[in-house]
């Protein structure tokens, strides 16, 4: 559900492009942010240029570690702000994914993709907690799956990092960023704001707006994740596979069935959990499955054939170990976050380990095979949301939201061809609110704004409108 992830150094490049894109000069000299605040409200502190954006302001904002009061010490985000104060369309929030990914980084990004918008709004982007500085360090859970979801992860590294965490995992629920994004709000010194979140990003601005839905003019949820927290085996995920394999090979025009072919490879060789994640990251970053460093649907025939060395190949490169830092992307503020805030089969965070896998098992048996076809149904156990929260210690679940239903205009965008956050459930969220405009965008993939042209033009003329 990130917003980027990784593949080998295929993918590091593809990210470090996107990292590092720059966006047109703006106006000389940092815009002014508001200062501590005299009235007990939350302020930002220690203004300063950001790193590369010199008409970019960053500062901190100080939070409470824990807000029941039961961990004492509190956090330092990092916020940045471009664009005046006074911007004729109010301020913009714009939420990154994962759980795990800093905001900041990306300014630069977000100015290129939407500047018609941004010559109206003021941009706000923050390190959600346990990301960016004070990104969460787990070393052996971060080297086996980096910002992967799919990827499955040792029982070792999980419950080494929850261990390391000890009650701190309690304190990394989305109600715990949400409190925070009210803080920033108020150190902002704004009434109320529009709201823009991406991948896991869509979790986080739509619990914000049913906490807050005073002070959201309006959202838009990009690469839409299940607002109750459901979706965490991935069924839709794995039926959507096969069309989107067909699909690229009718445009490719390949002369047979990479589907078939897949549901062949994985029944053969018990690979599904490593096909998938090929499947899921190829989404990302070659949403039509075109690319020929990749090949993947020759690799997938190829292998039905007998020829299993290109496929297997793609399949440990993808899912090897990763040289992400923390910083980039943390995957313990990823497994404690996803395992507090899901829906689980064994009932919320603080069911206990024991009886976990069982229900589990129940869960997959429930899965109508022809559901997840091509892949398999066990596969969906197998993969790695549910394999990293299975040994994860009870901790704190993340509250039920505050309200059922999002009131305010709601734009969803959605990837026709993205396997991260499929587009039914984007579908599944606009039948159930009322001011909902879906807007699915044909041959894109996860992160329509970032990745898409089409996605980008549907954002700005919803939030110019």
């Amino acid at each position: 559900m990130t917003l980027l992830t990784r593949a080998g150094t295929a993918l590091a490049a593809v990210l470090a492009a996107a990292a590092c894109a720059t966006s047109a000069p703006g106006a000389a000299g940092a815009p002014s942010a508001p200062a501590a605040r005299a009235d007990g409200a939350p302020g930002l502190t220690s203004h300063r240029p950001c790193p590369g954006q010199p008409d970019v302001t960053c500062a901190d904002l100080t939070v409470p570690l824990d807000r029941s009061g039961a961990t004492p010490g509190t956090l330092k985000l990092q916020a940045a702000v471009f664009g005046a104060a006074d911007a004729p369309r109010g301020t913009l929030l714009f939420l990154t994914g994962g759980p795990g990914q800093p905001g900041v980084p990306y300014v630069a990004r977000i100015r290129s993709r939407l500047p018609k918008a941004l010559a109206e709004y003021r941009l706000v982007m923050i390190d959600q907690r346990g990301t960016g500085g004070t990104a969460v360090d787990c070393p052996a859970l971060q080297k086996e799956v980096g910002s992967s979801d799919t990827v499955a992860p040792t029982p070792a590294a999980v419950t080494a990092c929850a261990d390391s965490l000890g009650p701190r995992r309690n304190v990394y629920t989305t109600s715990d960023t949400v409190a925070d994004l009210e803080d920033l709000r108020r150190a902002l010194g704004v009434g109320s704001w529009t709201v823009d979140g991406v991948s896991y990003g869509t979790f986080t601005a739509s619990r914000y707006a049913l906490a807050h839905p005073q002070r959201v003019r309006r959202l838009v949820l990009d690469s839409v994740v299940p607002l109750d927290g459901a979706g965490v085996l991935y069924e839709a995920a794995f039926g959507h596979s096969g069309r989107v394999l067909r699909t690229a090979c009718r445009e490719q025009r390949c002369g047979f069935d990479p589907a078939a072919d897949l549901a062949k490879v994985v029944r053969r060789d018990g690979n599904g959990v490593g096909v998938f994640n090929l499947l899921v990251i190829a989404s990302i970053i070659d949403p039509k499955l075109n690319d020929p460093r990749f090949g993947i649907l020759s690799a997938l025939h190829a292998s039905a054939g007998g020829d299993r060395a290109r496929l297997d190949g793609l399949v440990a490169g993808f899912s090897g170990p990763s040289d992400e830092s923390p910083a980039e992307f943390s995957s313990g503020l990823h497994a404690a976050t996803l395992c507090a805030d899901s829906r689980w089969p064994w009932g919320d965070a603080s069911a206990p380990v024991e009886g976990r896998e069982r229900a589990l098992r129940e869960a997959v048996r429930r899965i109508r095979p022809a559901e997840v076809w091509p892949f398999q149904r066990e596969t969906a156990g197998e993969q790695g949301i549910p394999q990293t929260c299975l040994p994860w210690p009870a901790s704190r679940p993340n509250p039920p939201a505050a309200g059922r239903t999002l009131t305010m205009p709601v734009l969803l965008l959605a990837g026709d061809r993205d396997l991260s956050t499929p587009v039914q459930w984007a579908r599944e969220v606009a039948a159930a609110t009322p001011k909902a405009e879906l807007v699915v965008i044909e041959g894109a993939g996860h992160s329509t704004q970032s990745r898409s042209d089409g996605g980008a033009r549907a954002a700005e003329a919803f939030l110019l409108r």
